[in-house]
């Protein structure tokens, strides 16, 4: 719980950790001790599930390959193998060898050779992880196997925000990791919050504006991580099946729900499943979430759950939960 500042108030803290900058904003009495206990929780889930830090629950797991997980790491693992089975393997938390073979933890970026990316392949299924609910015990059965919780920390950061926001009676509130938000109930006059959606191929433009209100947007695109070599952008976000950068036709993917952990497992799987895989698995989980996706060909489309919510310059084409 939380004190009271006495009278209604805005507080709001920036600061940097899981390698971005956050901004953390409340509104009412308690907030500033409400943005001060989120701060804390950010603070304390970084070093939690680094895969950096030798302290961290993360770094031990993957340095034995083996362990009993807290409560708190034990729910993020249960809730990856879900997403895992759930998107056919397009959400893997063991890619992690592969992803520092690309230089993608630590910026010492390379292309990896084929050979090389074959050998690591083997290692990075998350079907190989033994994970028991009853006594939290998790195992690689394979040598060399790690896990990585980068593709679904950050959600789970702004949803236990959301969490301690509740318990010290904020009612508006709105988190910023590194341009992925979750609001809580709306802006301070009862409007909707207006969440502005970047443009993938001119990161200083917005493509288009959402308004929402309980709900957070993350959006996933190759654009916020890359590197160049010999004339060719390789982006981080990668395709389990080959290890490499997903290549089919996305260049954006922003996801819409009330879940921050979802949203954040479901934009990295939405753009590795391309438009076709990701438009059959809306129209099967519809009512879990809402999707934006962007085309190469600068082509928008918007599922028809948010049709009304969403405005762009740009021709935006609904997808529809039956054709």
């Amino acid at each position: 719980g939380c004190g009271t500042d006495g009278g209604d108030t805005e507080a709001s803290r920036d600061l940097f950790a899981m390698d971005t900058y956050m901004t953390v904003t409340a509104y009412g009495k308690g907030a500033t001790e409400a943005v001060d206990q989120a701060a804390d929780e950010i603070s304390r889930l970084d070093q939690l599930l680094s895969t950096g830090n030798e302290d961290s629950e993360i770094y031990k797991i993957n340095q034995s390959g083996d362990g009993i997980l807290s409560e708190e790491t034990a729910y993020l693992v249960e809730r990856s193998l879900d997403l895992y089975e759930a998107t056919d393997g397009a959400f893997d938390i063991a890619i992690y060898p592969v992803m520092k073979a690309w230089g993608f933890t630590d910026d010492n970026f390379r292309v990896p050779g084929a050979d090389e990316l074959k050998d690591l392949l083997t290692l990075t299924d998350a079907s190989d992880i033994s994970y028991d609910k009853e006594t939290s015990q998790i195992a690689f059965k394979k040598d060399g196997m790690q896990i990585d919780f980068g593709g679904i920390a950050k959600g789970y950061t702004s949803a236990r925000i959301m969490d301690i926001f509740r318990a010290c009676g904020i009612k508006s509130g709105l988190v910023n990791l590194g341009g992925n938000v979750q609001a809580l109930g709306t802006k301070k006059d009862g409007s909707s919050w207006r969440v502005a959606v970047q443009d993938p191929q001119d990161t200083d433009q917005y493509l288009r504006v959402l308004s929402i209100q309980d709900k957070a947007v993350i959006t996933s695109g190759g654009y916020e991580r890359y590197f160049e070599q010999d004339g060719r952008t390789y982006h981080h976000i990668i395709d389990p099946k080959t290890g490499y950068p997903v290549e089919n036709g996305l260049i954006s993917v922003s996801i819409v729900t009330a879940d921050g952990t979802l949203a954040d497992g479901l934009s990295t799987s939405v753009f590795i499943m391309g438009k076709e895989a990701a438009t059959e698995y809306w129209r099967n989980h519809s009512d879990e979430f809402d999707m934006i996706l962007m085309t190469d060909d600068r082509e928008i489309y918007v599922t028809e759950g948010i049709a009304d919510s969403f405005e762009s310059e740009m021709d935006t084409k609904i997808i529809e939960k039956k054709v």
